[in-house]
């Protein structure tokens, strides 16, 4: 029987840097009364807390509750409070490579936007973040931007080859994620193995971007069940199924 199901953010439980709807919100608080759940995204801690955790329903059991931020290069759970039981943050030497490398990336390719809403590039300590945008730019701008990944893609691959001791992943709408190497989403899942001693394959991950280079494809290395979605409507009808099954119905 599975019992984590595990979720990807931006795009999967909510459309980038939204908040969780209220069907959503509900949909994880019940999903949480039959399962643990986890959510490993390349946000920030303060994105999940305004993202999720604020909308969360008040009678949701936190305690079954898993945070991973920044793709797992971070973890929380709940205890009395949010604890942080890990961080894998880069050293001074280490950003100063990634962003000279970033910076020489994005100005080869040259997809230079009209339009920028704030910093492009994020420092989130354990992980640097390309925003091309910007990350204030609002959701229509971004959803237009990039929607087959191509552009991603041209930087990317310059990443690869500068940034060979490093993890470049696509995630989001305009995004870009590095982290250290092999500190993924596939780190984040065997952390939660090891914490919470449930079985891989007693596991499901769901994400939007599962494809090749997507920040969710490490998830496939693990053997876990992957389950892609293209939107939060379409997540919402997985946990609904899922709820189903798990549900115990008296007889």
């Amino acid at each position: 029987m599975k019992q984590l199901i595990i979720f990807d953010l931006d795009g999967t439980l909510a459309e980038s840097k939204a908040a969780l709807d209220s069907e959503m919100a509900n949909l994880l608080g019940g999903l949480l009364g039959v399962a643990q759940v986890a959510i490993i995204s390349g946000g920030a801690w303060a994105q999940f807390e305004k993202q999720v955790l604020s909308n969360l329903p008040k009678e949701a059991d936190l305690s079954k509750l898993s945070i991973l931020p920044t793709c797992g290069t971070k973890y929380y759970q709940y205890g009395n409070g949010w604890v942080q039981l890990y961080a894998e943050n880069f050293t001074a030497a280490e950003k100063d490579k990634i962003l000279k490398a970033l910076k020489s990336a994005v100005k080869t390719a040259g997809f230079t936007p009209e339009k920028i809403w704030g910093e492009q590039i994020e420092d989130r300590g354990s992980q640097i973040t390309f925003s091309a945008l910007g990350q204030q730019a609002p959701l229509e701008a971004k959803k237009g931007w990039d929607p087959d990944f191509a552009k991603r893609k041209i930087i990317k691959e310059m990443l690869d080859h500068s940034l060979t001791e490093f993890s470049v992943q696509m995630g989001g709408a305009t995004s870009i994620d590095i982290t250290k190497p092999g500190i993924d989403k596939a780190y984040g899942i065997q952390k939660l193995h090891q914490t919470l001693k449930i079985a891989i394959e007693d596991m499901i991950f769901i994400g939007d971007a599962l494809f090749e280079g997507g920040n969710d494809y490490p998830a496939r290395r693990t053997g876990v069940t992957c389950i892609s979605v293209k939107d939060p409507q379409e997540t919402k009808k997985v946990i609904e199924a899922i709820v189903a099954c798990l549900t115990i119905i008296p007889t």
